[in-house]
């Protein structure tokens, strides 16, 4: 299966470069084909990475490596998908195989766009999924921040793809945010590494089953130190409080796609560095101080979340912000000692890709169908839109963790573990404060979706006329939407074995 790895790093990239040189028809195939072949590429390293261990049976290194998982490496171990990575891995790769699909639809609804714009967007759609894609798969630390850092310089200029001084201040805003943050991560990982001196010696590679087999033996002072780097540092481009002021401008600005994108799978992406120096951290200074600085983290996130989406006015900030809340969720999902609320959390990954893609994809119907982001002129929109319009109204109840949708059953599995048996006052108390602030967090997205599009429309005729702006947007909301109802009636077998499997690698213990 190393070739697949390969595969995985060389597709987009390829992508990238050649939709860049083609023509637009041209490179919008391009696109489409190297967003589904990404996808099924991580697909099929889910049955090599998936597998359930017999009992009593140990697993030997060529299989598993050293985080107690099965784990497909390549390049030397260079590059490397276990069950966390995969996880990460394919909820990337599924939005950017639909992400491809809508834009093509999204451009061509878009009589304005030139060549050269639609270029600059499927080059940068399918470098930005490069960079998203690379960042779980590389096996270091240092590497681990390169991507993203990557991540940061692509989406940039596709937020001031479209040219407005708004777009600009927006992506300048966001620049010099996320360089802050990113200034700090590296920081983190300069400490980390001294931490690891100390065990494996003054020259030695980042390789995560190194540092996970010495973690228990560095200095736990130290570590504390990266580990609190990194939560500030990757945070920002997680968008946790107080360092998520770029997001609602840079998701508003920014094409549809590419705010679905950054939404869906780069915010997700970004925790999941977060998560590889919890790994380190829970080994060395013990679970107690990795969960409560997520907590804490994730209690103020939720709530500014949950407060913002009531007084929002344009409509992808509203999605921007539902995105912070969602961010709130999962921080404070991996403080719980539950493995089902671990477990919670890493379906919850997926689920949040499958419901933000779905959202922002009717958003930028709406958008392109009333040409306006005004929460308070969007109206009528399940008369004007018969396809688009009602699987926005499910997106917007699957986001408020509604059933039957993927993310009721992440938050469900969320809270409880929040309340299993064997947790303290302090964390059933923290789950109580999460189903009141997902509760807040519903009726502000709730009244929003009411009056956007069950109220009636303008009664002077100005309204546009009935029917969708491209059946490709319609095709890639509809099969998003599909994934998230099957995520929350019944998750497929070999992907609920990767969830669980990618639990007991963050080293789950009670």
């Amino acid at each position: 299966m190393s070739f697949v790895l390969v595969a995985i790093m060389l597709v987009p990239f390829v992508a990238a470069m050649a939709s860049w040189w083609a023509g637009p028809r041209s490179g919008a195939a391009m696109t489409v084909a190297s967003g589904t072949v990404t996808f099924g590429l991580a697909l099929a390293l889910v049955p090599a990475v998936a597998r359930s261990q017999p009992p009593g049976a140990t697993r030997a290194s060529g299989g598993a490596g050293e985080l107690g998982g099965y784990a497909v490496t390549a390049l030397g171990n260079w590059l490397r998908a276990d069950s966390l990575s995969l996880v990460f891995l394919i909820a990337t790769a599924f939005l950017y195989a639909l992400t491809a699909i809508f834009a093509v639809g999204y451009v061509s609804a878009d009589h304005d766009a030139t060549a050269l714009y639609r270029r600059r967007l499927f080059a940068g759609i399918n470098l930005f999924a490069w960079a998203m894609a690379m960042a779980p798969i590389v096996d270091n630390l240092g590497l681990l921040w390169v991507a993203i850092e990557v991540t940061t310089v692509v989406s940039a200029l596709l937020v001031t793809i479209e040219g407005t001084d708004s777009a600009v201040e927006a992506a300048w805003k966001y620049v010099l945010i996320a360089s802050l943050g990113l200034g700090l991560s590296l920081l983190a990982t300069a400490v980390i590494y001294r931490a690891g001196s100390v065990v494996l010696g003054n020259s030695y590679e980042l390789f995560y089953p190194k540092l996970l087999s010495g973690a228990a033996r560095f200095p736990a002072g130290t570590v504390r130190l990266g580990y609190l780097l990194a939560v500030l540092g990757f945070g920002t481009k997680v968008g946790l409080f107080p360092v998520h002021t770029w997001l609602p401008d840079a998701h508003s600005e920014a094409p549809t796609p590419v705010s679905a994108m950054l939404s869906g799978s780069l915010l997700a992406t970004c925790f999941y560095a977060i998560l590889r120096y919890y790994q380190i951290t829970e080994r060395s200074a013990g679970p107690t101080f990795a969960r409560d600085v997520l907590a804490g983290f994730g209690v103020a996130t939720l709530l500014l979340g949950a407060l913002y989406l009531a007084s929002q006015r344009d409509l992808k900030r509203l999605l921007a912000y539902s995105s912070v809340e969602h961010m709130g969720v999962l921080a404070i999902g991996m403080s719980f000692a539950s493995p089902l609320a671990i477990a919670g959390v890493l379906l919850h990954v997926l689920a949040h890709a499958a419901a933000k893609g779905t959202a922002f994809f009717g958003a930028g119907s709406v958008v392109r169908k009333l040409h306006t982001k005004d929460l308070e002129r969007v109206r009528g929109g399940i008369g004007l839109l018969p396809w688009s319009g009602p699987m926005f109204v499910a997106a917007m109840f699957g986001l408020s963790a509604m059933p039957p949708f993927g993310t009721f059953r992440s938050e469900f599995y969320i809270v409880v573990g929040g309340f299993a048996p064997g947790s303290h006052g302090a964390e059933r108390a923290l789950a109580a404060v999460l189903v009141v602030l997902v509760t807040l967090a519903f009726l502000g997205l709730s009244w929003h979706v009411t009056q956007m599009m069950a109220s009636p429309g303008p009664e002077d005729g100005s309204s546009p006329a009935k029917g969708e702006t491209s059946k490709l947007m319609v095709v890639a909301m509809s099969v998003a939407l599909l994934a998230l109802v099957v995520l929350g009636v019944h998750p497929p077998h070999q992907l609920d074995t990767l969830i669980h499997g990618a639990a007991t690698e963050l080293g789950v213990t009670r």
